[in-house]
């Protein structure tokens, strides 16, 4: 089941309509009130809502005025997690929000704000998970929103049918709204999110682009390369796809096997299950796969050496899957499938997941529950 984590900050916005360039600190905020401002922030998070009105999704969020109330005034049964301390909301929240979201494994984290709303958001968890906003407050100079709240339900209704959506790095900007006051515009750089795009790569292939696949190979290669961690163990996992980022490094490789790579160098070759455990064992671990072409697992088929207990050790997060787009294609919207032997561990890494298709290109791709 797709799980939707949904954050409101009920006053973004609310010093627009009374000239106050900002809604930014508690103070800003209950001037507008007090100047007779409305928050809009809950009905423009209700558009992006009704969009997804009939899907299979669990929308888990914060309590009240952000998120609880609005998703059920939707239609949805949220999960409601957290509390809101002070009895009123503040950037505290919003954060505490953020981290509660990521531990309960939400897929993505649709929230309601502004540049400010995204800075919280952006310092509560950075790039653990992808986020999109939809906009609601006075400054929007972020890239992190959709054009409208409709755009931003159309969005997440991609992801939760399966759709093919580029997952990209996006700017969180905020300017100085007392210097704004005077006039005066200073942007601010405060870090990036992972913010699915709108851009759909199926749109693409109907225009007739074809991708080189020995082209792509190498594109996909040089991005795996360039992230890699001289101090992280790298278990390399079978397939021509993988063999590419091992022939890149000029590495021997186990084309229908698993090695191990450390710092550009290969520690082992065509690894067991229990090597790689012993291995492995007290050392910061990643793990590269691909999936089987027309298939769609990347778990389970030609990999058994990756056991439960060697992933449970790497972690969701750790985990690369790389791909070409035209190999995705080819699944026609089927999701990938982990077969671990142990179902619990399979749920755990469901979901929407970024896949690596090119040279800092990135889409997002269901990983089924079953």
């Amino acid at each position: 089941m797709f799980k939707l984590g949904l954050i409101v900050n009920p006053l973004a916005g609310v010093g627009g309509s009374v000239a106050l360039k900002g809604s930014d600190g508690e103070e800003t905020a209950q001037q507008a009130i007090a100047l007779g401002a409305e928050p809009k922030a809950g009905m423009r998070t209700l558009q992006a809502l009704e969009v997804l009105q009939g899907l299979a999704l669990e929308l888990i969020t914060y309590p009240a005025e952000m998120g609880a109330d609005v998703a059920t005034q939707a239609g949805f049964k949220p999960r409601v997690v957290g509390d809101i301390e002070s009895g009123h909301t503040s950037a505290e929240d919003t954060i505490t929000a953020a981290k509660l979201l990521v531990a309960e494994g939400v897929d993505i984290i649709l929230f309601a704000g502004g540049d400010g709303t995204a800075r919280n958001i952006c310092e509560a968890i950075a790039e653990e998970v992808p986020v999109l906003g939809v906009p609601a407050g006075v400054k929007i100079h972020s890239g992190v929103y959709a054009v409208t709240p409709k755009a931003a339900g159309e969005i997440i209704a991609m992801l939760v049918r399966g759709e093919l959506v580029t997952l990209g790095d996006q700017e969180v900007r905020d300017i100085d709204e007392v210097a704004f006051r005077e006039g005066r515009v200073r942007a601010k750089y405060y870090g990036e999110l992972l913010v699915p795009q709108e851009h759909r790569y199926l749109q693409h292939v109907k225009n007739g682009a074809k991708e080189s696949e020995e082209l792509v190979l190498d594109d996909i290669a040089a991005d795996i390369i360039e992230r890699m961690d001289p101090d992280t163990l790298y278990v390399m996992g079978s397939g021509s796809t993988v063999a590419g980022v091992m022939e890149q490094l000029g590495l021997d490789n186990t084309l229908l096997g698993v090695d191990l790579i450390k710092d550009s160098q290969l520690i082992a070759s065509d690894c067991t299950a229990q090597q790689l455990l012993d291995l492995t064992q007290g050392h910061d671990c990643q793990l590269v796969i691909t999936l089987i072409g027309g298939q769609g697992h990347i778990i389970g088929r030609g990999n058994q050496q990756l056991s439960p207990a060697l992933l449970k050790r790497i972690g969701k997060k750790n985990i690369n899957v790389i791909a070409t787009k035209t190999k995705l294609q080819a699944l026609e919207g089927r999701p990938l499938i982990v077969d671990s032997g142990d179902p619990e561990l399979n749920k755990q890494l469901s979901g929407v997941v970024p896949i690596t298709t090119g040279y800092h290109d990135s889409v997002l791709y269901r990983v089924a529950d079953y």
